[in-house]
């Protein structure tokens, strides 16, 4: 069964056109997807829709076979989404977050503590986490975010813009742990601007131009004898769609 069905999904805002229009693709177990686009193609609204944050009338999302419109919970207690500006609750320490995370999912006290203790390490949080949110930079909360993800081990991450901001060493832990979740039977689907990334990181990846999907499938076959990012400059539009609801 595939993780990620998205079929015929299109999204349209009021007084504009289509943001994403009749968009299907399908992410599969062991799958390290990139979904990439200029600003304003669609990427973020369509990840917003996966995660159940937006909602849409046309097509249907599905994730390990439930939809996210009927479903929803079932659905989110098996993904994990990082926003590209995770809105984290700042009053909170950064234990007190993934404390209250572990909370919502129900985990025990040994698996918690053993989780935050190793991400923590790995993702050089760990002095940090006594601190309050409102202290953290950029890439520290995007740190908390990650590790606010892992803990609940998800079948599916959904992230949107997953290295900005982060360290070189936190990029390689992110990478060794998207590995891992695909090692396991999970996939991993993500919107970048990062080109060369993408391309030594994912086994597949979509292209989206103007709400419109332009080319989608295994990453050798869909280069070919291109680099990605020549690809891209060959694919999509040179002009930005500059809609508001994009990043």
């Amino acid at each position: 069964m595939s993780i990620l069905e998205i079929n015929h999904f299109s999204k349209t805002y009021k007084g504009a056109k289509k943001a994403v229009d009749n968009l299907t693709l399908t992410v599969e177990p062991g799958d390290i997807y990139a979904f990439i686009g200029h600003n304003g193609a669609g990427k973020s609204t369509t990840i917003r829709a996966i995660a159940g944050i937006l909602d849409f009338e046309e097509g249907d999302i599905r994730i390990d076979g439930m939809s996210i419109k009927s479903q929803p919970l079932e659905c989110k207690s098996i993904f994990a989404y990082i926003p590209d500006n995770p809105d984290l609750y700042e009053h909170l320490t950064g234990i007190g977050y993934l404390n209250f995370i572990a909370d919502i999912f129900g985990l025990s006290a040994k698996s918690r503590e053993q989780d935050i203790r190793k991400y923590g390490d790995e993702f050089e949080i760990t002095a940090n986490l006594g601190d309050l949110i409102s202290s953290y930079s950029h890439g520290m909360k995007q740190k908390l975010a990650i590790i606010g993800a892992l803990i609940h081990h998800p079948k599916l991450m959904i992230l949107d813009e997953p290295f900005v901001g982060l360290d070189p060493k936190a990029t390689v832990a992110l990478k060794n742990q998207m590995h891992k979740l695909c090692k396991e039977g999970g996939a991993v689907f993500f919107s970048t601007h990062i080109l060369d990334v993408a391309e030594k990181l994912c086994t597949k990846v979509a292209m989206i131009d103007h709400g419109k999907l332009v080319a989608e499938g295994d990453m050798d076959s869909v280069r070919g004898n291109e680099s990605l990012e020549e690809l891209f400059l060959n694919k999509v539009d040179s002009e930005e769609g500059g809609r508001q609801d994009e990043e």
